[in-house]
């Protein structure tokens, strides 16, 4: 049997699994992501991305789904890297 049926650390909630499941499909969805997200989760989207990110750094969130996780964390770092980027080219005096 895997770790993550062993170590209660790696296992994730309800909550947490429909945060992801929600991630994976929302744009089948027939309206837009946040009022989902208020309806779904009770949260404002700012939290919602709040929870997320958090949770995609966890063990348990990569056993669960673990292409859905490498992907969120990819864009993740591709983001922050732009932002960085973005930041020395603005603050890089002629």
């Amino acid at each position: 049997m895997s770790e993550v049926a062993f170590n209660p650390r790696l296992q994730l909630d309800d909550a947490d699994r429909a945060l992801l499941d929600f991630e994976k499909a929302w744009w089948l969805l027939p309206s837009a992501k946040e009022p989902e997200i208020r309806e779904r989760f009770g949260i404002s989207a700012t939290r919602y991305y709040q929870q997320l990110n958090s949770l995609i750094d966890t063990e348990a969130a990569l056993a669960y789904d673990p292409l859905l996780v490498k992907r969120l964390r990819r864009l993740r770092s591709s983001r922050q890297h732009e932002r960085s980027a973005k930041r020395l080219t603005t603050s890089i005096p002629s």
